[in-house]
């Protein structure tokens, strides 16, 4: 049940997806960040756009303000790795979608990605129940909302009749306690 909370932690939302970066899945997998890239760039006809995508810069500098508010860490490095050539150059990381790690299962075959993608994938299952459960509640609290503001409306109304009918009584007092006029008995 750790791992799976230790997973839970490492999934983010990017471009309304939940995803894993390729340098959480390589720590995951125990390799490097560079050997899981080469891996999937030597089968990429398994990874369509919807499987994984690059991350802009951009969408890297929100997330890692988000993971350093989260951690108050002091920087979350752009990869492992850098390339040797033009004057290290730093690469955007890669954003593994849920089927896109499933489909790494295919390409990595050690015992441990094998076991780790078992555990990804319950992580994932966890998180969707308890987005299904916040909806739920979401929707349960819109409803009794909804169910307050007429109770709200009704109870006004109850309360304009009382003091409409203590308006009356104290007006029908004032009349009876008045002196009459003209002829008396």
């Amino acid at each position: 049940m750790q791992i799976i909370k230790s997973i839970q932690n490492r999934i983010y939302e990017i471009r309304g997806e939940r995803v894993l970066l390729d340098r959480d899945l390589a720590v995951l997998y125990e390799t490097e960040t560079k050997a899981l890239n080469l891996a999937v760039k030597r089968n990429l006809k398994r990874f369509p756009n919807d499987f994984m995508f690059q991350l802009t810069k951009e969408e890297f500098e929100a997330l890692r303000l988000q993971i350093e508010t989260l951690e108050n860490s002091n920087s979350l490095r752009l990869q492992n790795e850098t390339s040797k050539g033009r004057g290290g150059t730093r690469y955007m990381p890669y954003a593994f979608t849920e089927q896109g790690v499933a489909m790494l299962s295919g390409i990595l075959c050690s015992d441990k990605a094998i076991n780790m993608n078992i555990a990804i994938m319950r992580a994932f299952v966890e998180v969707l129940k308890i987005l299904l459960r916040q909806n739920d509640m979401k929707e349960q609290l819109k409803e009794l909302r909804e169910k307050i503001g007429e109770h709200d409306v009704q109870l006004n109304q109850i309360y304009d009749a009382m003091e409409n009918l203590l308006d009356e009584t104290a007006a029908q007092r004032k009349w009876e306690d008045r002196d009459r006029i003209g002829f008396k008995k």
